[in-house]
């Protein structure tokens, strides 16, 4: 389906309003029979039905609405193609409507109402219990099918989502499913990318099923594809150090210098020109012997972290950069926070708030909101809970609406981090990254990602932009070192190192 809006390194995704609206236009505008694409949705379930597990009983689990039409159109088909397919309904027959009570009548009556005992001998489950349509909690019979389902073995394939998990934030109902299998019908949903919808899903397939490619409805957000990077400038023969892109990364303190280094030569490795790292005064020769080819500044500090008093001598040395990173290794004492928050409110150019830089704002998001240049927040769940006052466990159910009020309040891009790293901007722009990789769950991986945003900023890219860009190199560049020396020993340095070569595999996709 076509993106009215969106540049063209998303991929479209979509919520279930608009899948709904897309759905009312193809009938109601180009005259496609619901009743067709009905059809083509359940034949496209019956086929990865029957692939996922090619011999044995298939239980498919019908709720009353348009999910289990699918679900009769799959069983009817499956049958006819030589497979066991037992059809298990979770209303009365009278109570389906429309479409799908006409496709009831083409079972013949083959059908029994759902017992949990009747899954015991499945070799695979089709869940067509809810569909896109489901917000909220599951009650009744339903409830009791998706409670039936939780503990079995058996391989699930959804029909559409799987049950339980809002389409169009990835919200899940404590008794979800978790499908080994989803076939969705026309385009992918934002439940199937963003936790913990994403971890219900299991392997997606997008079925076809005959919508017009032209159906006028913006796309809720996009999915990042390697063409993000086709906008990031390259260093060129006729330029300097300085037209690279000038990073400024701001932090450290005792026992907390690695984070600003990683951040700093990250950025180096991310292409920026010229990285100057602004460190306290006391522990600036423990960056000098670290960092070769990043100049260092020394600032006022107290107690081996960085002072208020240093906020005017690190905007002076910012003055000429492309981009300030601030908060990398800056500690959580009361002098370092106000250093931060002065430093935040007042810097001229364009800022990524991590860490401590994060820390610092806790609480206090909407002071970020006068700032005249682009800004970039970079939390974690745990940050992000902190900066909007509430729970981890509050802002991991609820990713994508968190990140969103974060968004708003604070009028910056936030790059909500995790399997799913969701990128935000104020105006309501949303971007996923669906190239996770566990070789970046270790220390340290999330300043190399301030760092490589940084340098894409000071670069001049666009913000919304340069958060895509880096966030999709970072994943891959976690993926290439994953690749060279096993997961489970990916340090953030390796990260660095494979920055360059996760470029190359990505623009030779």
């Amino acid at each position: 389906m076509a993106d009215c809006s969106l540049p063209d390194w998303l991929a479209p995704l979509y919520d279930a309003e608009q899948m709904r609206a897309i759905d009312r236009w193809a009938i109601e505008q180009r005259g496609v029979a619901g009743r067709t694409l009905m059809e083509r949705a359940g034949s496209g379930l019956a086929v990865i039905a029957d692939r996922t597990v090619p011999r044995g009983q298939i239980v498919i689990v019908c709720g009353k609405g348009n999910n289990g039409g699918d679900g009769f159109v799959a069983g009817r088909l499956l049958r006819a193609m030589g497979r066991s397919a037992r059809v298990l309904l979770l209303a009365a027959s009278e109570e389906y409507q429309g479409d799908a009570a006409e496709n009831l009548l083409l079972l013949d009556g083959v059908h029994e109402p759902f017992t949990p005992d009747a899954l015991a001998d499945a070799a695979v489950i089709v869940d067509a219990i809810f569909g896109t349509g489901f917000d909220g909690k599951p009650r009744g019979l339903a409830k009791e099918a998706l409670e039936a389902l939780a503990p079995l073995q058996t391989p699930v394939v959804a029909a559409d989502i799987a049950s339980g998990v809002n389409a169009s934030n990835g919200a899940a109902a404590g008794c979800s499913v978790r499908a080994t299998v989803t076939a969705t019908f026309g385009a992918a949903k934002l439940g199937h990318w963003i936790s913990p919808g994403k971890q219900h899903t299991g392997e997606l397939h997008v079925i076809d099923i005959g919508i017009p490619a032209d159906a006028p409805v913006t796309p809720a957000a996009g999915l990042l594809t390697p063409r993000v990077h086709g906008g990031v400038p390259g260093r060129e023969s006729a330029g300097t150090k300085f037209s690279s892109g000038h990073v400024v990364v701001a932090g450290g303190s005792r026992g907390l210098t690695g984070a600003p280094c990683l951040a700093a030569e990250a950025a180096m490795r991310a292409g920026a020109g010229y990285v100057t790292a602004a460190v306290p005064r006391s522990l600036e020769i423990v960056f000098e012997t670290r960092l070769l080819e990043v100049m260092t500044r020394g600032l006022p500090d107290e107690d081996g972290a960085l002072s208020p008093s240093a906020a005017d001598e690190l905007l002076e040395a910012a003055q000429r950069a492309g981009s300030l990173v601030l908060g990398p290794g800056a500690g959580r004492s009361e002098q370092a926070f106000a250093f931060v928050r002065d430093v935040a409110v007042r810097a001229p150019l364009a800022l990524l708030l991590d860490a401590d830089g994060l820390n610092a704002h806790a609480g206090a998001l909407a002071s970020l909101a006068g700032r005249q240049a682009p800004t970039i927040l970079t939390p974690h769940v745990g940050e992000l809970a902190r900066l909007l006052a509430t729970t981890s466990d509050d802002v991991g159910a609820h990713r994508l609406s968190s990140a969103r009020a974060a968004a708003v309040e604070a009028q910056a891009i936030v790059v909500l981090k995790g399997d799913d790293t969701i990128v935000v901007a104020p105006d309501g722009a949303v971007a996923i990254n669906d190239l996770g990789s566990p070789a970046l769950a270790t220390a340290g991986t999330g300043d190399v990602l301030s760092g490589v945003i940084g340098a894409l900023l000071a670069k001049g890219l666009d913000p919304f932009a340069a958060a895509c860009a880096g966030v999709r190199r970072h994943a891959a560049a976690g993926r290439v070192a994953a690749d060279a020396i096993g997961a489970d020993g990916v340090i953030a340095r390796d990260v660095i190192a494979a920055l360059p070569r996760a470029l190359d595999g990505e623009l030779a996709e």
